[in-house]
């Protein structure tokens, strides 16, 4: 096992791993145990009582969190005509069809999101085996694929963050950074708390929300009292 920091030990001696913190005392804690050197990353973690491997117990969304995520996303969008024109005013970092299509399959990956128009799937459903893996692959779940592209571009760049739960039943997703008022952090962990709370598939039984957790980028996990939303 690595030997903790010192900064580490620190932080972990903060935190009470016996109890589950109210929502604003979780994230009030998650800055404090920050021992990061730059501006962290804070991410909510769900452990859920559901099993991927259903159709019908599968999570997968997306929501525009109120205070952003305090990053700067990068678009590439597949349209063409005057949707590809519509992308481009809304603020699409890198717009095109097979020319973009051929220097993904080469390597390239500077973007963090990808949009499509429907029309444009066919050429897009080529690049799955590279863009799956990474999570970039569009989908009509998460409004990626549309014919709204301006729409689309317009919420990345204002904070949308997706959600997708794993195959061992966990849900990851950033709330903000460090650098947030304790307030705007609380209000985006409420909202995707909300959507996570009402996706909950009819054939999940017991207990749906097992283990909720908040962390910074290399802080100690606090555990969130489900009631306290």
């Amino acid at each position: 096992m690595a030997k903790k920091s010192k900064k580490m030990q620190a932080a972990l001696e903060k935190v009470d791993t016996t109890k589950a913190y109210s929502v604003e005392d979780a994230v009030a804690l998650a800055k404090d145990t920050n021992i990061a050197k730059f501006d962290a990353t804070l991410e909510v973690a769900y452990r859920l009582n559901v099993d991927p491997k259903k159709a019908d117990q599968q999570i997968r969304g997306a929501v525009v969190l109120p205070n952003g995520t305090g990053k700067t996303q990068t678009v590439l969008v597949f349209a063409k005509g005057d949707k590809a024109k519509e992308a481009e005013e809304a603020g699409a970092d890198y717009v095109g069809e097979g020319d973009l299509a051929d220097k993904i399959q080469g390597g390239w990956f500077d973007f963090d999101v990808v949009v499509a128009t429907p029309d444009m799937m066919a050429q897009v459903g080529k690049l799955g085996r590279v863009l799956g893996p990474k999570g970039l692959m569009p989908n009509p779940k998460t409004g990626t694929v549309t014919m709204d592209v301006a729409k689309a571009v317009e919420e990345v760049k204002a904070g949308k963050v997706t959600y997708r739960v794993d195959r061992n039943g966990n849900i990851h997703v950033p709330i903000g950074k460090a650098s947030f008022d304790n307030e705007q952090l609380v209000e985006n962990f409420k909202t995707i708390h909300d959507v996570v709370e009402k996706a909950k598939p009819s054939a999940s039984k017991g207990i749906y929300m097992q283990n909720i957790t908040v962390t910074t980028t290399f802080g100690p996990g606090i555990h969130v009292d489900a009631s306290s939303f």
